[in-house]
């Protein structure tokens, strides 16, 4: 088993965390999506998967719910 770990902007409420988890869910060998809402910030999504699943795979299904995921801020 894989978990994936990201962030995903602009949720506010339960029916953005379905969508969100319903895309997710619909990936090949997705077991289980959690999100943590954080209203007027960015939510962490965990997925856990059979394989890791790749970045693109991942930006599709949310970009397809309605939202944008995290950009990865450096620490630099």
């Amino acid at each position: 088993m894989s978990i994936t770990t990201f962030g995903v902007d602009g949720m506010t409420c339960a029916h953005c965390v379905s969508a969100v988890t319903s895309e997710l869910s619909a990936l090949p060998g997705v077991h289980d999506v959690v999100i943590q809402l954080a209203v007027g910030g960015s939510s962490t999504v965990s997925v856990t998967s059979e394989t890791p699943l790749s970045e693109t795979d991942v930006n599709d299904a949310v970009v397809e719910a309605g939202y944008a995921v995290t950009p990865r801020r450096s620490l630099l």
